[in-house]
């Protein structure tokens, strides 16, 4: 069995997907922007982190029926009741 040394595995591009969305939110929170936009782009790129780790590190991908779709509709109720409290608070 030989090994590619230029195959870089999915696993390791999501890892680096989720190093730089979290370098974004890093750079977000060190420049203290604030607003509402602000607000929920930090939180969908927080549902995107979750969705990029269920699929890939807790290896739902590869489920199918219900089990795949668990922690996708986790994240978007979690996201909406969170986005409809911002909204409401203006």
């Amino acid at each position: 069995m030989t090994e590619d040394k230029r195959f870089i595995r999915p696993c390791t591009w999501t890892f680096l997907l989720l190093m730089g969305l979290t370098l974004i939110t890093w750079f977000i929170g060190v420049q203290q922007f604030s607003g509402l936009q602000i607000s929920l782009m930090v939180l969908g790129i927080a549902l995107i982190k979750g969705k990029l780790i269920g699929d890939y590190f807790m290896g739902l991908k590869q489920v199918s029926g219900i089990w795949r779709w668990v922690i996708t509709i986790w994240l978007l109720l979690a996201g909406s009741l969170i986005s409809y409290a911002f909204y409401i608070s203006i």
